[in-house]
């Protein structure tokens, strides 16, 4: 019996062709272009702010051309929380609130 598998290399499978002049190009021909959003945290804005960010967003993906695609991604990093468990005073439900538990941190980078 003959091998039949095929050897492929990593770039034959990988789907992007090129980094050119900041943008992505894919073997497909797509182009994408990638920007860094930082948005106030959630529920820190006035709504008249929230308007003015809403129609800022409304206008910019209004003129993109057809067929574009628009992804909004958080990132959030696990940590622990770290109580303060020094002052020996606190009463049981106080100390039960400090225990170090696992979150999830929204990610500014």
């Amino acid at each position: 019996m003959r091998n039949k598998s095929k050897i492929t290399t990593l770039e034959s499978k990988f789907p992007l062709l090129s980094v050119e002049q900041g943008c992505m190009v894919s073997k497909d021909a797509d182009i994408t272009v990638a920007f860094r959003v930082e948005l106030p945290e959630l529920f820190t804005v006035t709504s008249t702010e929230y308007e003015a960010m809403h129609s800022a967003w409304h206008k910019a993906i209004k003129v993109l051309p057809n067929y574009s695609i628009v992804h909004k991604q958080d990132w959030f990093i696990k940590e622990d929380y770290q109580g303060k468990l020094s002052d020996g005073g606190l009463s049981f439900l106080a100390r039960s609130s400090e225990i170090p538990c696992p979150f999830l941190r929204k990610a500014l980078q």
